[in-house]
């Protein structure tokens, strides 16, 4: 029987994976820690690992873990920039993902974020239970007829762009490859530094490679139109949050709404309510009032955790069986 460590759990996941394992018959261990360089050894007696976006595969997680036996990472997510692909493929680690769970998912927290930060929303809401019912500061903008330009148009960037599309926008995108349903639906593609200077909103669906690493910079926000309005649900590094300060303090940027952080790791999926922040970056960004953060919940949806649990262990059981897998990351992916 083929023996899953899960690295990184909270009791949504066993709940998913342990109903689509009725299927499967795998044995699964649920460890709540996530998996760094001091935790691989957990893996020690297991055939598989099945971990998610914050979890550490540096060399030395995988090292050990090929120490231990191990001989598949199944991500349950579908960015893989926390692994270092080189060193899995010098261990003859096969790493698998979950390239498409639920882009609609995603691609509709993204539109709630846009509509949350522009029309207030989370500020609106504390004021009615207060007994407030004052407008002033609560103003927005109408979506209609502004350009929105989307960087990244895979499964998640054309949804965005047909949801923006029914919103009356004007749509600029920029990928390295061409999506032809988001041509047909009037997508018009120009270089970036042309989106830059031509969007009212920018929206981010690109992965984390090196390339767009800190896409949004200081260089680049110094080509964008004065107010614009920022939405990042891809992945936080993306963004160099210390540009992006300046630019919300200097009104460069209008409006900011993330549901992902560079330094997301050691914050998001806990429970910190209790206890003093210590990423003084992050803490600064709290304190815009045009600032609209959620803690990494764009994927989270029924639909979602449920199609998360089925490609998992799908992708795991066609190892099992053939010893690769149809959504296997090679190291070209990363470039």
């Amino acid at each position: 029987m083929m023996r899953i460590a899960f690295f990184n759990t909270k009791q949504y996941d066993q709940i998913y994976f342990d109903l689509v394992n009725k299927n499967y018959g795998f044995e699964l261990v649920y460890f709540e820690t996530r998996l760094t360089p001091e935790t691989a050894n957990l893996a020690s007696g297991f055939d598989s690992v099945c971990v998610f976006v914050n979890d550490i595969l540096d060399k030395k997680t995988l090292e050990t873990l090929q120490k231990n036996g191990i001989k598949l990472i199944a991500l349950r997510c579908a960015g893989f920039n926390n692994v270092d692909l080189v060193t899995a493929k010098e261990l003859d680690l096969t790493v698998v993902r979950v390239s498409a769970y639920s882009p609609h998912a995603v691609a509709e927290h993204t539109i709630a974020l846009l509509l949350g930060i522009n029309r207030k929303l989370h500020r609106a809401y504390y004021r009615v239970r207060e007994g407030n019912f004052a407008l002033d500061g609560l103003i927005g903008f109408d979506i209609f007829g502004l350009t929105a330009g989307i960087i990244g148009t895979g499964k998640i960037g054309e949804i965005v762009a047909s949801i923006l599309k029914g919103f009356g926008c004007n749509l600029l995108a920029f990928d390295i490859h061409k999506n032809p349903s988001c041509e047909r639906i009037g997508v018009k593609y120009v270089e970036l530094h042309e989106l830059y200077a031509q969007s009212d909103i920018i929206s981010l669906h690109c992965p984390l490679t090196p390339d767009t690493h800190h896409i949004i910079n200081s260089k680049a926000m110094s080509q964008m139109r004065d107010g614009v309005t920022i939405v990042n649900t891809s992945r936080g590094a993306l963004i160099n949050t210390k540009a992006v300060i300046e630019g919300l303090k200097s009104g460069k940027i209008g409006y900011l709404a993330l549901d992902v952080y560079e330094e997301e790791g050691d914050l998001f999926f806990e429970d910190l309510s209790t206890q003093v922040i210590q990423d003084d970056i992050f803490a600064r960004l709290l304190t815009f009032p045009n600032v609209f953060i959620t803690g990494h919940q764009a994927f989270f949806t029924k639909n979602a955790l449920q199609n998360i649990a089925e490609t998992t262990l799908q992708n795991i059981r066609q190892f099992q069986k053939t010893e690769s897998c149809e959504n296997e990351i090679s190291v070209s992916m990363y470039k």
